[in-house]
This record gives structure tokens, sequence and C-alpha cells, in this order.
């Protein structure tokens, strides 16, 4: 089964290490950009029914129930197995998520990131502590228990005691879902960008080195388990049951649908993307660039090593990649099960590196 993507581009601010096409736009650029989006979903030819809808962005928890309704009301479906939008802690209210479970959303993941104030503050987030626990019984009370929670290693001014710190308050919340993402270095982001060039704006000179980032990663790693919270993604952990089921199309190669600026669609044989700017999407007649065929035989790997349970590489894949493999296995970054590959723990800390030699195989 399928699942939806939806696009919300529009943040209250840009944070300093989001390389997302979100921000902060002009007002009257939301409008046009809800007209272009019902336009896109509009006019699709649903050959299946969706599984599940992903809202991200962007913050599409900034949307009105009534903006909201109007897009969902276009993808059917309902009620589907699994339908997240993504949220700002500290910026949701009751009467919205009262919105959200009349419309079918079922899940809801926070952008908590930390939940130690000077770093938040440095990276343009708002919220403190209280709001994250504030939102979380709220969603809990109003029949929302699917919640995650993104974390971030490697934020300036993280210190092993503020991670630490953090790690005890996802213990105290339970969620049954949790993130944990090492920072980005790339263009994409005004912290990356800053960090590329040597620069010290925006905190770059306090971002932890790279052997303390990878200790806090395999730190929450440890006690993410000791929580119940089993690593099934290199950055994904969940109980049993609650992993989540639209992010598991993705590196599992099935199908899905994308809509709205910088949107991805993969429908099995074909992938194409929307054209990235909010701006040019509100604009465009068709907001979809040239459609490309998916190398599925070099995908596969790079993707499909990311989950925990690995790949089953077919009998002319085991052929073609077998001096990569084998090498990987001598250097302890590959384990071959019988049918079976999959990443070492020492293999999930280099798996850009692991995922590169498979493309250019």
């Amino acid at each position: 089964m399928a699942g939806v993507y939806i696009s919300w581009p529009f943040c209250a601010q840009k944070c300093t290490y989001c390389n997302f096409a979100s921000g902060v736009f002009p007002r009257d650029l939301e409008q046009q950009y809800l007209d272009a989006l019902t336009r896109e979903i509009r006019s699709t030819i649903w050959g299946w029914r969706p599984e599940t809808v992903y809202l991200g962005g962007g913050t599409p928890a900034s949307m009105e129930p009534e903006v909201l309704s109007r897009v969902l009301e276009l993808v059917p479906g309902a009620p589907w197995v699994e339908a997240t939008i993504e949220a700002a802690p500290g910026a949701i209210s009751r009467e919205q998520v009262q919105a959200w479970v009349r419309l079918g959303l079922n899940r809801v993941s926070l952008g908590v990131q930390s939940f130690v104030e000077t770093e938040l503050r440095r990276t343009g987030r708002k919220h403190t502590a209280r709001h994250v626990a504030e939102d979380v019984a709220m969603l809990r009370s109003e029949g929302i228990s699917e919640i995650n929670i993104d974390l971030i290693a490697g934020l300036p001014g993280q210190t092993a005691r503020g991670w630490e710190s953090s790690l005890d308050h996802v213990e105290s919340l339970d969620p049954p879902h949790v993130s944990v993402y090492m920072l980005e270095v790339d263009e994409d982001s005004r912290l990356g960008k800053e960090l590329l060039l040597g620069g010290v704006r925006y905190g770059a000179m306090d971002v932890p080195g790279e052997q303390q980032i990878v200790e806090c990663y395999e730190q929450a790693v440890e006690r993410l388990a000791q929580m119940g919270l089993a690593r099934y993604e290199i950055s994904n952990f969940a109980r049993p049951g609650s992993e989540s089921t639209h992010n598991l199309k993705y590196w599992k190669l099935l199908p899905y649908l994308g809509f709205g600026a910088d949107a991805h669609s993969f429908d099995g044989r074909l992938r194409w993307q929307n054209v990235e700017s909010p701006a040019e999407y509100a604009k465009a007649g068709d907001p979809r660039l040239e459609p490309v065929e998916a190398i599925l035989a070099e995908e596969r790997f790079f993707v499909g090593l990311r989950l925990m349970e690995g790949v089953h590489p077919t009998t002319s894949e085991w052929a073609e990649h077998r001096a990569v493999i084998e090498q990987f296995v001598a250097d302890g970054l590959l384990e071959a099960d019988g049918a079976t590959l999959r990443l070492t723990p020492r293999g999930i800390l280099l798996s850009n590196e692991v995922f590169e030699e498979f493309i250019h195989a």
C-alpha cells in the first residue's frame, strides 16, 4: 500500500540547523500555495487508496483546521492506517488537536531537538521542556498516543550533561517513538554553511566535535533501548508496533506520492520531485520536474541498509557486489547472515561511506 506526503513549508522562524526547503515567507504566499497544493492533489488520478498520510515541512501544524480539512478531504483512503503531522512544541492548542482527530490524524511528530533551553535559543527554537511535557499530555488526553520526539546530537553549545538531561526528559515523557539525528553539515542550512566556511555565526564555534556527537548518539541508543525503544532504522527508535509506517515506505522502496514544494514521489519505477521554491511552486502550472528511472539495484543497498533488519540481496546482487561486501565484512562494517546483509554497530556510524561504495560499485 502506498503513502502520501504533503509539504507545508511555512514556519514562524527558520532554525539555524534546518536544511529543508522551508522558512518564513510573505503571508500572501500561503493562500497562493494552498490553491496550488489543492489543485495538484485534485488533478491526481488515484490508482490506489493511500494507506498513510504524512504532513511535513515546514510547520504543517500551523495550518488552520479549515485549511487542513480542505487539503485532507482531497486525499482518499480515510481513515488511514497512519496519518502524521509535524508540530513545533508550545505552538499547538487543544482545539487544533481535537480538529486533527476529527480529520483522521492519529500520529504527531514533535520537533523538540533538545530539552536544554540554552541550546534551543541558539538554534532559533522557542519552546521549553515544560511546553513539550504539556503538549504530550494534551495529545494523549485527546486520544493521540502515537507521538514521536525528535532530538539532534551536535547542536551548538551542547554538552554531555545537557544531552543526558534531554534523554532524562524523554524517559519521563515515555513516548513510543524517538528520532535521533546527528547534526548535518551542508550548504542548505545557515549553520552548516557557516561551519563549512570556518565562520563563527550561529554558534558554529561551539558545535561539538565529531567524537562527542558520536558518543551522544551511542548513549542515546543505549538509553532508549533501556526504555524499550528499539533501533529499527539508523535514526529511529520505537516500541514494537509504533514504527513509522509511512517512513518505512521510503526505506523499503514502496510507492508514495508527494505534493507541495520540493515533495518527492516514487511509483515503483520512476522518481520525480516538485520544484523546490514555494513561490515557484505556487506559480507553476505543473510543478513536477522531469521523472527519472530509479536504479533500484543500487537503492536497495543504500536505502535498505538503513534498516536494522538489513537487506536480502538477490543472487546476482551478491555476485555483482561481492568484492565490496567481502571488504566491508572484513573491516567489521557489514555482517552477512545467510541471505541477509546488515550494518554492524560500527558500520552504522560509518554508514555514509558504506552507502557510497555501493552507489559507485
